[in-house]
């Protein structure tokens, strides 16, 4: 494998020359240039991007922690990262979490010690404590879905507890008063907040429920199904249900389909996020919308300019859900 020292020498120019050339300082001069990229052509040399680092002090690489890649709703909000980073000459380099704080310390360490100058963290398992050192620690730091006080400043976050308010609201408004709750066992804040927000538009409307009417399980469409037929053999006067999330809606309309009661004309249905999924299943889902794209486009924007030392927030960035209507909600 070639060296720098090979590449100088076949280039007749000296390593501090091939080494401006490759780090791209403005000393380097067209005809250096031009004889230093033919020779690594020709030697096949790639430079190393760790030693690359020491010099610049970023490898131009922007650190990402989603909870799992393989997870739609995360696979977007990369996908909006990396619409930032190719704009501003970067790369994107990823890290699972699995909402378990061994794992994303795990890998916001590996993405630190890459030399990602830029972060762009989705962290449910850290404590708030840990949180706040990496943010002080690397200075391009963004927190995204979580709100962190001390460093609220580097937070991005939506209301989860007003979207499932907006949710149970507008069930209440068709005419149900006799309404689930299908919630997340994972133990997040993201949990907590729309069970809350559940609870709260009942509470406001004059409505009381019981721990009957709310089944947990896992956030998918697996844990979706349980969940509902968890609730179905209770055998509640159940008129309509909120979801945790498009997911598990998604798993509680086929548990529904295979008791053979239709949605929405005998059960009501809202979901959680907007995903993709939410526009594909029959009916097509009424959910609150989870604008993770354009959250993940500001969180990549303004770490890069942290990084550069361009830009200062003085407030939290919350961002508001909105209600989509379709085809799963009927009045009574």
């Amino acid at each position: 494998m070639a060296t720098i020292k090979d590449v100088a020498k076949d280039s007749g120019v000296s390593i501090a020359t091939v080494s401006r050339v490759i780090n791209k300082s403005p000393k380097a001069s067209a005809k250096s240039i031009a004889v230093v990229e033919k020779s690594m052509k020709a030697l096949g040399y790639r430079p190393n991007a760790n030693a690359r680092a020491l010099v610049s002090k970023s490898t131009n690489t922007i650190g990402v922690l989603v909870s799992d890649v393989s997870d739609p709703f995360f696979g977007l909000m990369i996908k909006a990262v990396d619409d930032v980073a190719r704009k501003n000459g970067k790369q994107v380099l990823i890290g699972n979490g699995y909402h378990n704080a061994t794992d994303e310390r795990n890998a916001i360490e590996l993405l630190i010690n890459s030399r990602c100058d830029s972060l762009v963290v989705h962290s449910k398992g850290l404590s708030n404590q840990e949180l706040i050192d990496y943010a002080n620690e690397v200075p391009g730091f963004i927190l995204i879905n979580r709100l962190v006080p001390e460093i609220a400043e580097r937070c991005i976050a939506l209301d989860n507890f007003k979207g499932a308010y907006l949710a149970t609201e507008f069930l209440i408004k068709n005419g149900h008063k006799q309404i689930a709750c299908i919630g997340s066992n994972q133990e997040i804040e993201d949990s907590v907040q729309r069970k809350d927000g559940y609870l709260q538009a009942l509470k406001d409307n004059g409505l009381t429920t019981s721990d009957n009417y709310i089944e947990f399980s896992e956030p998918t469409d697996i844990g979706g199904e349980k969940a509902m037929m968890n609730l179905l053999a209770k055998n509640l006067p159940v008129t309509a249900t909120f979801a945790y999330n498009d997911f598990m809606a998604a798993g509680a309309l086929s548990a529904l389909e295979d008791n053979s009661i239709k949605v929405p004309e005998q059960m009501s249905l809202v979901g959680f996020d907007d995903g993709l999924i939410a526009k594909f299943v029959h009916p097509k889902l009424t959910t609150i919308r989870y604008p993770i794209h354009i959250m993940a486009e500001k969180a990549a924007s303004l770490a890069i300019m942290l990084a550069k030392g361009e830009h200062k927030s003085s407030s939290v960035s919350l961002f508001n859900p909105t209600l989509i209507k379709r085809m799963s909600v009927s009045k009574i």
